[in-house]
């Protein structure tokens, strides 16, 4: 389905991942992340050669399922588990009814689930796709740490965000080109203002910095960013082994 959310509507509430939102997530995501499909291809690669034979896969704030379908139709490493979490129940069905369609049920698990209080152990790979961002920043340090703790020796964890430049002029101009690549896609300046006032106190991005030092804190040792559009970057972390 289309997005039209902000097109007929005004915003009498802050953005939530709720039903409407979830019928209408995979047309929001191709027209509001720019290179959404070049990164899950750039991850695929990463998991290719980072992962072991019977590892898992977890995709926090997994949405409509898109990355984790992805991932399991083009990683070629043997034995791989799929699971996928989010707190929300449309997202989760979704996701779960994208899984039956490309016969994946048996490889592709979703869990409705908070991330914050979310226990696992000896994960291969963590992805937080455009996730952290939306997580209260003074929470971030305890989640990334508790995350760090759960990848095995030699794990990944891949953060895709949106980002802010420590240059006010960078800045200005990553978010003119940002509004840019949304009117290309079809969105009018009535739908890109109110859906930026609903996401105001919402989503708040941290420099490519900000969140290096957070993944080093955490105690990733090495962090690199693979991936950058203006003001969307992603980046891998890799726990020593």
């Amino acid at each position: 389905m289309k997005d039209d959310i902000y097109q007929h509507n005004g915003v009498d509430r802050d953005f939530r991942f709720d039903d409407k939102v979830a019928d209408v997530f995979d047309d929001m995501l191709t027209r509001s992340v720019p290179c959404y499909q070049t990164v899950i291809t750039m991850i695929t690669s990463l998991l290719n050669r980072e992962l072991a034979p019977g590892d898992t896969v977890y995709d926090l704030g997994s949405s409509t399922g898109n990355t984790l379908a992805e991932l399991a139709r083009n990683c070629v490493v043997p034995d791989l588990r799929f699971i996928g979490i989010d707190s929300s129940e449309a997202m989760i069905s979704k996701a779960l009814h994208k899984a039956e369609m490309f016969s994946l049920e048996n490889r592709l698990t979703f869990r409705k689930g908070d991330i914050i209080d979310l226990e696992i152990a000896d994960g291969g790979a963590i992805i937080l796709n455009y996730t952290l961002q939306f997580i209260r920043p003074v929470l971030r340090d305890r989640f990334v740490k508790k995350l760090y703790a759960s990848l095995r020796p030699g794990g990944i964890l891949i953060l895709s965000e949106k980002i802010i430049s420590a240059s006010p002029e960078l800045n200005r101009a990553y978010i003119d080109f940002y509004l840019d690549f949304k009117r290309r896609n079809g969105y009018s300046e009535t739908e890109i203002a109110r859906k930026r006032e609903a996401l105001e106190n919402v989503l708040i991005p941290f420099s490519i910095e900000e969140n290096r030092e957070l993944l080093s804190r955490a105690g990733f040792k090495t962090v690199e960013t693979f991936f950058q559009w203006f003001n969307f970057s992603s980046m891998i972390a890799i726990k020593s082994s």
